[in-house]
This record gives structure tokens, sequence and C-alpha cells, in this order.
């Protein structure tokens, strides 16, 4: 189980209640991964979403002829695996690896769901957190294209 003061600073759950967060802590399951190892592979079946306590967590994709490609590197405070759960994809759609030792907060997906149908107030706070964090990650996108294109 984890603490609350340290899922507190989590900015998923910046908006949530003690009491809130008291029934997050409950539902997170906490992962220890060595710098090198998956923490899961692209068509992996989706265990849930994902909260970096510490350490640092390389997205990739790999291409049609081999070649990895790394999308992000998230760090304490991200979270990944979300998309998965939200689209009710049954595999991940990339790969995630800690690139040093690395302690994520797990939500299983099962948990997540039924909190969905339990908790409708506590999840639309963490659900509004979601899409301000996915708004600020296509405005940095764009930002990124836009460079792109006026240097090409």
């Amino acid at each position: 189980m984890a603490d609350k003061s340290e899922l507190k600073k989590q900015i998923l759950f910046s908006d949530l209640t003690d009491a809130e967060l008291g029934m997050m802590a409950q539902k997170i399951v906490v992962e220890n991964h060595a710098k090198g190892k998956s923490i899961f592979k692209e068509g992996e079946p989706t265990k849930g979403i994902y909260l970096v306590k510490s350490g640092k967590v390389e997205i990739s994709k790999t291409t049609a002829d081999g070649w990895k490609q790394p999308l992000a590197i998230l760090m304490e405070n991200h979270i990944f695996g979300e998309l998965a759960v939200i689209e009710d994809k049954q595999t991940h759609g990339a790969d995630a690896t800690a690139i040093e030792t690395t302690e994520v907060y797990r939500i299983k997906t099962d948990d997540f769901k039924a909190l969905e149908k339990s908790d409708t107030n506590m999840m639309y706070k963490i659900m509004k957190t979601m899409a301000r964090i996915a708004s600020r990650n296509v405005h940095a996108m764009n930002e990124k294209l836009m460079k792109l294109l006026i240097s090409y």
C-alpha cells in the first residue's frame, strides 16, 4: 500500500481529498524496476495506469524495420499507460523501459474501472487532471512539429 502523503505529490492526485487519497492508497501497487528492465512491452496485456514515483522511464516504439524509436522520457510525477486503460485497449501500444532504477505506482485496470462506477466525483477529478496533462502534451507536440516544419 502506498503512503498518502507520497501520493499527494503525484500530479494525478493533487486535487484529491485526504479521504480519497486513503482510498487510492489501498488500490495502489508499488513496483520497483531495475535499470534497463522492461515495465511493459508493446502488445502485452494492459495492467493499469503507472505513475513515476522516482527514476526515469523511456516510452518507445519499434519501427517495422526493427529500429527503436524513443517517444518520451518520463520522470517523477509523470503518468503512462493511461491511454490503453481509458481507450479500453487490451494491450499496450508502446514499450516502457526503466532507464534508471525506477519506482512506480500502478493502479490496476480493474480497480480503475471499478472506481469509475463507485466514486464518480473522485474519478471526475482524476479524469480532469488527465485531460489537462493530455492537452499540455498536445500543445508541446504541436510546438515541436512547427519547429520541425519551419526548419525544413
